[in-house]
Parts: structure tokens; sequence; C-alpha cells
């Protein structure tokens, strides 16, 4: 016997399921759709269609990050006229 369609349930955070289907929605494609092409993947790449591993490194803090970039002096933004006599002569393109 041939089935049309199979059931799949699944527990997920509601506020994961909601942004998710929020930005389907926009898409146009309903949730059992894009579950649907997500199987299909799977299938074609005969395993995830993105890289599952772990970090090589701990992640970032992007606020330390910023923060280090800042101290460095190696922070590239628009420059107003008014900082530019504060700013060391190779940011002032001299």
């Amino acid at each position: 016997m041939n089935q049309k369609t199979a059931s799949v349930y699944i527990r997920i955070e509601p506020e994961i399921k909601e942004q998710a289907e929020k930005i389907l929605s926009a898409l146009g494609i309903p949730a059992s759709g894009a579950i649907n092409m997500f199987y299909k993947q799977i299938i074609l790449h005969r395993g995830l269609p993105f890289a599952v591993r772990l970090p090589d490194e701990k992640p970032l803090d992007y606020a330390e990050l910023a923060g280090r970039d800042y101290e460095n002096d190696r922070i590239d933004r628009p420059v107003s006229s008014d900082e530019t006599t504060e700013l060391p002569r190779s940011k002032q393109g001299l």
C-alpha cells in the first residue's frame, strides 16, 4: 500500500517556530513544504545539507572583538571633519 503523505511530529521551541513560520509565510511556503524540501535535500546530499561540526576555537564574543578592534585602531568608519584632527596621520590619508 502506497501512502501519499506521512506524518512527522516534532517538538520545537515556540519562539523558533514562530520566527521560522513568519519567514516562511512571507515566502509563501507552508511549514510542511519547507520540511519536505529539507528532507529532499537530506536525500540529495546523503546527509544534512549544511556542515555540522564543533568550532575550532571558542565562539567569538562580538562585543569583546569590537572593543579589541577599537583599542587597536582598526575600525574603518566614516569620520567627520571634526574628528580628523584627532586621528593618526595614517588614518587621515596623509
